[in-house]
């Protein structure tokens, strides 16, 4: 939160004190003007006072960012950009057209798209603010409306105003983190979901509910929350130093981290004691500890996956355990990779056992990510328990007995004093015989190792000519014989009926992936067609080989829809394992997904939805009780159910899912799902049963009932509409027609409406031992079994919504 204001009447008073600034002075840049990206050039479109410029700096070789920069200190700092995502080459020119158009190479410059006719000049001002203005002086366009990572004195952000981090130090394309004023006046950090830009998890704010509506930077140094009619709400930060002895900024640093600078731009007395560089104080940076703020479910926190994060007087700063390093040294927020090979999982895993040891890190943690949890165990059971586990990468163990055990990347690592457990990682012994598997790399490199090593041998003496043919033979004999190791099936299929295609096959099925059908944050879908099985067409899922994780999907997949034969599930026809491609094939949905159909143009009649909400009722049923292995799903929502020519419902994508062993009920893990439909005990740390396929059943059920989504955000002046809560609001209050846009046969038959608004209401219960198994709703869905009347589900959704 945002330190409180210790005395208001204070800073209100000093707020509006009259403060000595230079008359904006204008030094026109006129029609027809530019300036080209050369090397070297020094030229620019400098303010009045020559304090700040606006022009092209190198940023790597002969790759040009347009920028507005201090001009006046040795090194420059950049505080705007126009191009960080798309650097331009030597010989680029940005140029002010006859017509008024600001354009770089020929093109609009990003956001003056919808600047019209009537530009008279442009302006790079003593603010540090570059403007487009008509014949009267009045601005058109100013970069202060466009921002990037940086804000000046008399700046402001209004709602829906962001500033986007800097993806390093050195990059400028837009980063991991945000700061922004939202539409409902509060003020926040945010990380992204990189790479695309829209919000992740908030990791700290300044509530100003309903009534934040501006972001001010003043000239006196302080930034605070304004209401609507100028009233203060919440001060940010204050530095009460002159705009005369000192240059001002607030950043958001590529780590995460706003702060207020100050740099001394005088000899003045109180210039003076300020050391020649960028300076903050402690009440200047927010948050305080990014380290301890960031705990993302599916993220790898302030600095990624299998990392630990600390904080040092210069700020958050990255580290990869013994045993690992960064998998890229210049952006060390993208985590850290193993060097070493991980346990076996295999007959011999007791035996590796011994080739293992553990980096203790104490005050350390990495919160979420468990797979197994125990209490009231000795540090010495935890270590070994650990140790035996073939999927143990790493124990967290507290104090008071409690025993944490996570597979790899681990998440959210953290070393901070304030933290009281210990972190165990596992890692190879230094003279342990543990080797990586054979890869493709490692088998070229040995490869040409040999074939030069002969190479020499022969060429040195030509008595030795005669063992050319042996060589040989040996040489090509290992390479084949590690090239079949290599070429093995993947070993998850065994005992499946899946055809193993080859990369070649689909790309040519595929007609090198050309018609896109869909497309998730790791996946994407095409549409195919196998000429060796009569033309039939298929989907081909191929999955993001940059993201870790789809390793685990790739292999959750296949292993959760290999084995199971069932009308109400998406056949898997086969898959490709090819060096690091990792793509599954289906049979083809001609009528695309649910969400396509409730939330379209043109909508099933009401027997048809009906019959949909059965079919994937009897679908998770035979997930949950009926298969050979208990699955849970993890991902129920309408984009996962597809629909075939006659509108059949086929559950689909299980990428989250877990498998169960026919004597195992609970499992506890790391955070799965999609925002919305997952269920409370994901965030309680409880164990995962099959009744979060229930809660996830019960959201999309009302979805099918009423053609609406789980959350409609609110119009102005309104309410958010949580289907949830409205649904069981109008059920109590006999008013479930209120929820209807356009749907007269639903209309005519509401008693079977509220019938299955009930069942979906039991669904959704935060307690899941009050939620009915699959069986009974799938009972209750076709009459066989009576639905009670349900009790309130509790106020958990709106919460996490």
């Amino acid at each position: 939160m945002a330190c409180p204001l210790k005395n208001p009447l204070f800073f209100l008073l000093f707020m509006f004190l009259p403060f000595p600034t230079t008359a904006q002075t204008y030094r026109n840049i006129s029609l027809g003007s530019s300036l080209t990206a050369l090397k070297d050039n020094k030229s620019s479109w400098l303010s009045p006072s020559g304090e700040f410029a606006f022009g092209f700096r190198e940023i790597a070789k002969d790759e040009f960012l347009l920028a507005i920069w201090f001009d006046k200190i040795p090194n420059q700092t950049i505080v705007w950009s126009a191009n960080g995502d798309n650097l331009v080459p030597k010989g680029s020119k940005v140029e002010f057209t006859i017509d008024g158009e600001f354009m770089l190479n020929g093109k609009r410059i990003r956001n003056t798209e919808s600047v019209g006719t009537g530009v008279a000049y442009a302006s790079m001002l003593d603010t540090g603010n570059f403007v487009l203005a008509n014949r009267n002086s009045s601005i058109v366009w100013e970069s202060f409306s466009y921002p990037t990572d940086t804000i000046l004195p008399s700046q402001t952000l209004n709602q829906n105003g962001i500033l986007y981090a800097r993806y390093t130090a050195t990059n400028y394309s837009s980063g991991r983190f945000l700061f922004s004023l939202k539409p409902d006046g509060n003020l926040v950090l945010a990380t992204t979901r990189f790479p695309q830009n829209t919000p992740n998890q908030e990791y700290w704010s300044v509530k100003n509910p309903n009534i934040g509506f501006r972001f001010i930077f003043n000239e006196s140094g302080f930034m605070y929350v304004t209401s609507k009619n100028g009233s203060l709400l919440s001060n940010i930060s204050s530095n009460m130093v002159s705009m005369q002895d000192f240059y001002q900024r607030a950043t958001l640093e590529y780590h995460g981290v706003f702060r207020h600078y100050v740099y001394p731009k005088s000899t003045s007395s109180s210039a003076r004691r300020w050391p020649k560089v960028w300076s903050t104080s402690s009440s200047s940076v927010v948050p305080p500890n990014i380290c301890t703020l960031i705990m993302e479910s599916t993220g790898g926190g302030a600095c990624g996956l299998n990392s630990f994060c600390t904080i040092e007087e210069q700020g958050p700063t990255c580290q990869c355990p013994n045993g690992y390093s960064f998998i890229d040294p210049e952006d060390e927020r993208r985590g850290c990779k193993q060097n070493f090979a991980q346990q076996s999982c295999g007959e011999t895993s007791k035996d590796e056992t011994d080739l293992f040891e553990f980096q203790e890190l104490n005050n350390a943690d990495c919160w979420g990510g468990d797979y197994a949890f125990f209490e009231g165990v000795p540090e010495d059971w935890c270590r070994q328990n650990c140790l035996d586990d073939c999927f143990c990468a790493v124990a967290v163990y507290h104090s008071d007995g409690q025993c944490y055990k996570k597979r790899l990347p681990f998440l959210n690592g953290v070393i901070d004093p304030n933290n009281t457990g210990k972190t165990l990682i596992k890692v190879g012994k230094q003279n342990s015989t543990v080797k990586w598997g054979g890869g493709s790399n490692t088998e070229n490199k040995d490869e040409k190792t040999l074939i030069i090593f002969g190479s020499v041998i022969l060429s040195g003496s030509g008595i030795l000519n005669f063992l050319l043919p042996l060589i040989t033979y040996l040489v090509v004999s290992r390479a084949n014989s590690r090239k079949a190791k290599v070429c093995q099936p993947y070993p998850v299929i065994s005992g499946m009926n899946l055809k193993h295609f080859t990369y070649e096959e689909l790309n040519n099925a595929t007609n090198q992936f050309e018609e896109e059908l869909g497309r998730g944050a790791s996946a994407i879908v095409f549409k195919g067609v196998l000429a060796s099985d009569n033309g039939k067409s298929v989907a081909v899922k191929s999955l993001d080989t940059r993201v870790r994780e789809n390793e685990l999907e790739f292999k959750a997949e296949v292993s959760a829809i290999g084995r199971t034969n069932h009308r109400n599930l998406v056949q898997l026809l086969g898959f490709c394992y090819e060096e690091e491609r990792r793509i599954l094939v289906y049979e083809f949905m001609s009528n695309g997904s649910l969400a396509g159909v409730l939330f379209g143009e043109s909508m099933p009649n009401w027997y048809q939805m009906r019959q949909i909400a059965l079919e994937i009722a009897r679908g998770l049923l035979y997930l949950h009780e009926e298969s050979s292995s208990q699955i849970i799903h993890c991902d129920i929502k309408p984009q996962n159910i597809l629909l075939d020519d006659s509108l059949t419902a086929r559950i689909s994508d299980f990428g989250l899912a877990k498998l169960l062993r026919i004597d195992q009920t609970l499992t506890t893990t790391e955070i799965r799902g999609t925002k919305g439909y997952v269920a409370p005990e994901w965030f309680k740390r409880l164990p995962i049963t099959t009744k979060v396929d229930i809660y996830s059943y019960g959201i999309l059920l009302l979805e099918i009932i009423f053609s609406r989504k789980h959350f409609e955000a609110a119009a102005e002046d309104e309410s958010p509409m949580i289907l949830a809560d409205w649904a069981y609001d109008c059920y109590k209050q006999n008013k479930l027609h209120q929820l209807f846009k356009n749907n007269d046969e639903a209309m005519h038959d509401m008693k079977m409406v509220e019938k299955y608004v009930m069942i979906a209401i039991w669904c959704i219960q935060e307690d899941p031992s009050l939620r009915p198994n699959m069986k009974k709703v799938t009972l209750m869905l076709e009459g066989t079994v009576e639905v009670s009347a349900p009790p309130d589900p509790s106020s958990f959704i709106s919460s996490i919504l």
